[in-house]
């Protein structure tokens, strides 16, 4: 590949209204994915959690869901939906929906039974006990799926470009077909930065969301 690596950096400059339309593509598919898969994993978590019958074969199917790579999941919604934003979405939703399943799932099915027991003990309703008691005590692994997740799918979103997705991963591929050093790492440099910097972020407003007393779980 030509061009001398740390380039990128001008490059980016050069093109900035081109980088900030892709970034935000980026952003948005990222974000709007794990907001709807937060939406349905953890409503689908807690009804697995009640109904026992349907806890292994949802649980499987979310395990065996993980193994599927990426790329294979967005070349299925290829024939469905078409190319473009929405097969993105799709993908992403699905890929985020999980890892915040199953660490919900495991989260609230791991809360103590005898703070269960005193709770309905104290003749808290089903809806009661599920906001008070096991979401606070199940947040930490909770919160652990939903950085997972987000950090992920920041990943992941790279390989929209392959549908015409958008997002940082177009120039990722244009670097590649240009052999640009340049280009390529005006892609990958960002996604990488903004992977960590997700990561930073979610970890300090983990300590806001998670109650202090189970702070100490989480690493």
């Amino acid at each position: 590949m030509r061009g001398d690596p740390l380039e990128f950096i001008t490059y980016i400059s050069e093109h900035e209204e081109q980088f900030l339309r892709l970034l935000g593509q980026h952003l948005q598919v990222t974000l709007l994915s794990v907001a709807i898969g937060i939406a349905i994993a953890l409503p689908l978590a807690v009804v697995v959690v009640r109904v026992d019958r349907l806890a292994k074969p949802m649980t499987t199917l979310a395990n065996v869901g993980q193994t599927i790579p990426s790329l294979a999941i967005l070349g299925l919604m290829l024939p469905i939906l078409g190319i473009g934003f929405l097969p993105t979405l799709f993908a992403l939703t699905i890929r985020a929906i999980l890892p915040i399943f199953l660490n919900a799932y495991v989260g609230i099915r791991g809360v103590d039974r005898a703070v269960v027991d005193a709770a309905r003990g104290m003749g808290t309703s089903n809806s009661q006990l599920l906001l008070l008691v096991e979401l606070p005590l199940a947040s930490p692994v909770i919160f652990a799926g939903i950085q997972t997740a987000t950090v992920q799918n920041i990943g992941i979103a790279t390989l929209a470009a392959y549908i015409g997705g958008g997002g940082l991963g177009d120039l990722i591929l244009q670097g590649l077909a240009m052999l640009d050093t340049s280009v390529l790492l005006a892609g990958a440099v960002p996604v990488a930065l903004l992977a960590m910097v997700t990561e930073i972020i979610l970890g300090r407003l983990r300590r806001v969301v998670v109650p202090r007393g189970l702070q100490i779980d989480i690493k």
